[in-house]
């Protein structure tokens, strides 16, 4: 996560879409997606349907089974980082980008990688700043069954958590 808000000297819009913008940090040079309209919980930010489909996990996939991972489309949802305190949820059954709390233009969206994630291709420390915040980043299989239970997940890593239960 780069930032809440848009309106810093530091960043720029580099491409605009129906409903966010990618921003870039031209410090950091990270980019980031930024909500161009007000969604509330529930709603259905985007649909979404996966570009290539491999068998291993890059930084920019979501794992959607054993040795089944995507590259998004539209790619511009690549750049929804990681918070602790998502704000969305990529729901890979129903293949759509989910509003999981209020978000107002020009907040960022966020998403909390281990929900779609068993093993993190490139784990990371976070430093979202949240009061939530789970410090190292490197997927579900690393993470209680506690700390799981308070984070929507997707269905694959759902079922990965109970077979991790039952053995």
């Amino acid at each position: 996560m780069i930032k809440t808000s848009i309106s810093t000297p530091s960043s720029e819009v580099i491409s605009k879409h129906i409903f966010a913008d990618v921003v870039l940090n031209t410090e950091t040079n990270q980019k980031a997606l930024f909500a161009a309209v007000a969604f509330q919980p529930g709603d259905v930010i985007t649909k979404f349907s996966a570009d290539k489909i491999q068998k291993y996990a890059t930084y920019l996939t979501l794992q959607t089974g054993t040795n089944r991972h995507i590259t998004l489309v539209p790619e511009f949802l690549q750049y929804v980082n990681h918070s602790c305190t998502p704000n969305t949820f990529f729901n890979t059954t129903s293949m759509e980008l989910v509003c999981l709390q209020p978000i107002q233009a020009g907040n960022e969206l966020t998403f909390f990688y281990p929900s779609t994630e068993w093993e993190m291709a490139q784990p990371f420390v976070c430093n979202c700043g949240t009061a939530a915040c789970i410090q190292l980043i490197n997927g579900a299989s690393h993470l209680s069954v506690e700390t799981l239970s308070k984070y929507k997940l997707t269905d694959f890593i759902r079922l990965q958590v109970r077979q991790k239960l039952s053995l």
